[in-house]
C-alpha cells in the first residue's frame, strides 16, 4: 500500500492556499508569515520603500524555516577542549553529546 503525504501552507491573510514563507523582522522580532503569491506580492511592493532606504544589518534573520535551531558542528578537538577546560572550572558539561550554548560561551568570553 503507497502512501502519500502532503504538506500545504494556508495563507496567513486569507485562509486560502499559500504558496510560500516569508521571513521578515521588525523592532528586534522576527516573524514568518506564509502567504499565496498575490498576497507575497503586496508585502514586498508595500516593504519596497523602506528596503531601498534601508541598510542590510549583519546577523540579522537571513535564514529560511530549514536552517532555523540548526548549530554549526564543532570539531572534536574543539568539543575535547571544551570539555575538559568547563571540568576544570566546575562547569557541568556530558562526557558524550552536544555541549550547551551557556558553556560554550563561557568558553569562548574566557579565550
Amino acid at each position: 500500500m503507497a502512501k502519500q503525504i502532503r504538506e500545504i501552507l494556508i495563507d496567513d491573510l486569507d485562509g486560502g492556499e499559500a504558496n510560500e514563507t516569508i521571513a521578515f523582522a521588525i523592532d528586534g522580532s522576527s516573524y514568518e508569515i506564509d502567504l499565496s503569491d498575490p498576497n507575497a506580492k503586496n508585502l514586498r511592493d508595500a516593504l519596497t520603500p523602506f528596503v531601498q532606504n534601508a541598510r542590510r544589518a549583519s546577523g540579522g534573520p537571513t535564514r529560511r524555516r530549514s536552517a532555523q535551531g540548526r548549530q554549526r558542528a564543532m570539531s572534536r578537538e574543539k568539543s575535547s577542549e571544551i570539555r575538559q577546560w568547563a571540568k576544570a572550572h566546575g562547569l557541568p558539561v556530558s562526557e558524550r553529546g552536544r555541549i550547551a550554548g551557556t558553556v560554550v560561551q563561557k568558553y569562548e568570553d574566557a579565550h
